[in-house]
């Protein structure tokens, strides 16, 4: 399903945030946003999915406007899950305000476990899990409403680093294997490189697209040696671009 975000600003109060933002994501197109801290990354995201109305622009998916859409899922950082909630009723979660009859609930909840590797972890609580788990608890809830579009704000970032490489391999193969449009905000341009097909690169807040970059190796072949001279020279000119703002807005956060 097609996501068109047309000249979309955004402030909160006196702080502009999003100035003048337009693109296109194409269906089943994985499509990531980078840039510096605080330049509106997520407040785009929470646009894009209809939890906020933009202060200017509009955003259409499918031709219609995101709250007249459903199912539109995110997957968050802080995994969300309910930490009284099993595995399975936590992925049930965002079905049970749904009029289905039971067994088909339970079908796509299973489902939902089964691909993201869980079944034998359902009736486990979040506190019994490791970051890596917890978030794929979060990644299968998304899943099992059978989402038309996928909106992930930075999913692997609380994780470390041998976790994040882990997960980062299985959501590839996830999102390959799911015909489903995402948006990919990120601060990590080597998981940007990794799952999306095009990277959208914004400036300093107010956050403005600088450039949009395609990334022509196919997903499936993205870790093989071949491929990493090409991943190099696309990282080097990510980080070029972003590098100067991305050092000043560090600095400008520190001082708040």
């Amino acid at each position: 399903m097609t996501i068109i975000v047309e000249r979309v600003s955004h402030r909160f109060d006196s702080l502009d945030v999003l100035a003048d933002i337009s693109f296109e994501v194409g269906d089943n197109e994985i499509f990531a946003v980078v840039g510096p801290s605080g330049c509106g990354k997520s407040t785009l995201l929470s646009i894009i999915g209809g939890l906020i109305e933009p202060s200017a622009g509009a955003v259409r998916v499918g031709g219609v406007s995101p709250d007249a859409l459903n199912p539109i899922t995110f997957v968050f950082q802080d995994f969300a899950l309910l930490p009284w909630r099993s595995v399975a009723t936590n992925v049930q979660l965002p079905l049970e305000h749904r009029d289905l009859p039971r067994a088909e609930m339970q079908a796509l909840v299973n489902d939902a476990l089964r691909r993201t590797g869980l079944v034998d972890f359902a009736e486990a609580y979040p506190k019994q899990l490791s970051g890596g788990m917890r978030q794929r608890v979060g990644i299968a809830r998304a899943l099992a409403v059978k989402p038309s579009i996928l909106l992930l704000d930075e999913p692997l970032s609380a994780l470390d680093g041998q976790t994040r490489e882990i997960l980062m391999e299985d959501l590839s193969q996830l999102l390959a294997s799911t015909r489903v449009s995402a948006v990919y905000v990120t601060h990590n341009l080597d998981e940007a490189l990794r799952l999306a097909d095009r990277i959208a690169v914004f400036s300093r807040r107010p956050g403005r697209l600088r450039e949009i970059l395609e990334v022509p190796i196919p997903r499936s072949e993205r870790m093989t040696p071949g491929a990493a001279a090409d991943l190099a020279a696309l990282h080097e000119r990510l980080w070029s671009l972003i590098r100067t703002e991305a050092i000043d807005a560090e600095r400008e956060v520190g001082h708040v």
